[in-house]
């Protein structure tokens, strides 16, 4: 029995011995070393942050951009020679600004030189021809829907252009009702409910090959009952040189400019790819639908970008939105100095 509480015993002092050796062993946390003072940083100038949208226009236009490289490159000269002057004209046909304003940037060349540089010169030219008002109404008569229409042939990138302006009008506090008045499209109406939904706008649609002023009607009278603030209205968009496309639009707009309905706004819109067959097309629909304004999609895409000029100069509509890339925000509003600053800025 002793020898058991000896064992005990033994056995009690070795694990405090081991408990105290644990302890011992325990590093003592060491502080860390103060930090240095940080250095007085002293701002004595405030650098404005450079223009987004500038800087963003220039790279969506690198193409027609390219294409002003040699102007660019010209020396500033009182009397430019002919060999300048064919340059000049050669870049401008190019970039199809079109014949009349080619010849107007000549003959200003021939007269005044340029004695600031060929490209500033150029560049007033230019600005000079764009000068229409690029404002947009979104307000109708009292008691009346204000209707935005748009018209043009089918390829030309229209339906995704209500949808990006149905996303505009939603950003800036409007409530938008789509009218899918494009019933000889196959999936057109489709197209046009996934933009709808994209942008928490309502829709009015109707079974392929159903009449086109029907499906407007019945969208303004329920934009009217239900307090929309606003009608998007596509259209057909058949050949341009079809007698009956065009008598359909007449028929369309007369249709959605009754009450309760207002047209406000009648959008053509234009591949700017196709060049001077935008141009073309453009002055077909003008007397079919009353159009105030151009939509340039696909500007991103061509070295045709002087066909804006062409189109304002010749027709006397002005470019309203441009399209920049794919982006639901990539439809912008057109800022002619932006524009021209893009093709001519050194």
């Amino acid at each position: 029995m002793i020898a058991l509480y000896i064992v005990l015993a033994i056995v009690v002092v070795a694990a405090l011995v081991i408990v105290v050796r644990r302890r011992g062993r325990r590093r003592v946390p060491q502080l860390a070393p103060p930090r240095a003072a940080m250095p007085e940083v002293l701002v004595t100038e405030v650098t404005s942050m450079p223009s987004l949208t500038t800087v963003r226009l220039e790279e969506r236009l690198a193409t027609s951009r390219g294409v002003f490289d040699r102007v660019r490159s010209l020396s500033p000269s009182d009397h430019l020679s002919e060999e300048q002057l064919a340059v000049v004209e050669e870049v401008l046909l190019r970039s199809d600004v079109g014949l009349t304003t080619a010849n107007a940037v000549l003959e200003e060349l021939r007269s005044h030189g340029a004695p600031d540089g060929v490209a500033a010169a150029v560049r007033e030219i230019l600005l000079s021809s764009l000068s229409g008002d690029r404002t947009t109404s979104a307000e109708a008569d009292e008691g009346r829907v204000p209707v935005w229409l748009f018209v043009g042939v089918n390829g030309v990138g229209k339906t995704t252009t209500i949808g990006k302006l149905a996303k505009r009008n939603h950003d800036a506090g409007r409530s938008v009702l789509l009218a899918a008045g494009d019933t000889f499209r196959a999936a057109a109406a489709d197209q046009l409910e996934q933009w709808a939904t994209r942008t928490d706008s309502g829709i009015v649609r109707a079974n392929e090959g159903a009449d086109p002023g029907s499906v407007v009607h019945d969208a303004i009278g329920r934009a009217s009952a239900k307090g929309f603030d606003i009608v998007l209205a596509d259209t057909a968009g058949r050949r341009a040189n079809s007698t009956n496309l065009l008598d359909e639009l007449s028929k369309v707009r007369r249709v959605a400019d009754r009450a309760p309905g207002q047209v406000v706004e009648t959008l053509l819109v234009l591949d700017a790819t196709t060049g001077q067959n935008a141009l073309s097309q453009a002055q077909e629909f003008l007397a079919a639908s009353g159009v105030t304004g151009i939509v340039l999609t696909k500007l991103d895409g061509t070295a045709r970008g002087g066909i804006v000029i062409a189109i304002e100069r010749d027709l006397g509509v002005p470019v309203k939105f441009v399209g920049v890339g794919e982006g639901v925000d990539d439809l912008i509003v057109f800022d002619p100095e932006e524009f021209v600053d893009s093709l001519l800025s050194t």
